[in-house]
């Protein structure tokens, strides 16, 4: 299975330490990875170092070397206790939120980002969690794709192409066919962690692709019953974490 990177929760203040580690494994692999940037950082959970001045600067360069961009949210706060359409998670910044409050927010979030010349029509959910709300103002705003879901290759729905992201990295890894997104959180990787990625990188940099890669595969159309099982394989992965977790 083709493996496809994406790095959630970057902002000015973000590990930068963790976050040049994972350039550096991109950079032996030979790929770019999709960054999540969030447009406003409030959340205080994601802030661990003194706001980088340079940071968007640093981003148009990476621009210029392949790296994809999202909109990871707008405040990145979580506001409800919803999953949404994807209830990877029972919390969000959107899932919930009257429609005129979501619209709102992506409209800051959008303006940010493009004041600063990040444009894309690629949103990336904190949490992975949104609803037909949140779907339908995203549509309105000319975003037409979205890096969530399950499967094993790019599927339309809504009006949105889908970029799945892996159900588990693990069993992704040793399928010969298909292609998904491993979900990176530069954040808080322990040091235990960077020796299992650089180890998962060195075993399997050959099924490593860039992200603009991923985006020339071919989407199909995603049914009603493989809508159905991605939820249901959603809840049954909060679960079986919630589980873990006590």
């Amino acid at each position: 299975m083709k493996i496809a990177v994406r790095m959630d929760d970057i902002t000015p203040d973000m590990n930068w330490e963790n976050f040049y580690f994972f350039q550096a494994l991109f950079e032996k692999a030979g790929i770019t990875p999709l960054l999540g940037i969030v447009p406003e950082n409030r959340d205080e959970n994601l802030k661990r170092e003194a706001p980088h001045k340079d940071f968007y600067k640093i981003m148009a360069e990476l621009g210029k070397k392949g790296y994809c961009f999202a909109m990871h949210g707008c405040y990145h706060l979580y506001t409800t206790k919803r999953g949404g359409l994807f209830p990877l998670n029972h919390f969000s910044e959107f899932a919930g939120v009257p429609y005129e409050e979501q619209k709102k927010l992506l409209t800051l979030g959008k303006r940010k980002l493009e004041e600063y010349g990040i444009v894309t029509d690629m949103f990336m959910a904190p949490a992975h969690s949104y609803d037909k709300n949140t779907l339908k103002a995203l549509k309105e705003l000319g975003f037409t794709k979205m890096t969530d879901g399950f499967g094993k290759a790019p599927y339309r729905y809504g009006g949105f192409t889908f970029y799945p992201i892996a159900f588990r990295l693990n069993s992704a890894l040793k399928k010969n066919d298909g292609v998904t997104t491993m979900v990176l959180h530069a954040n808080t990787v322990s040091e235990a962690d960077k020796k299992r990625y650089e180890r998962i990188f060195n075993e399997y940099g050959e099924k490593m692709i860039s992200y603009s890669e991923y985006l020339r595969e071919p989407s199909v159309r995603r049914t009603v019953f493989g809508t159905a099982s991605e939820r249901l394989a959603a809840r049954i992965k909060f679960m079986l974490t919630s589980v873990r977790n006590k």
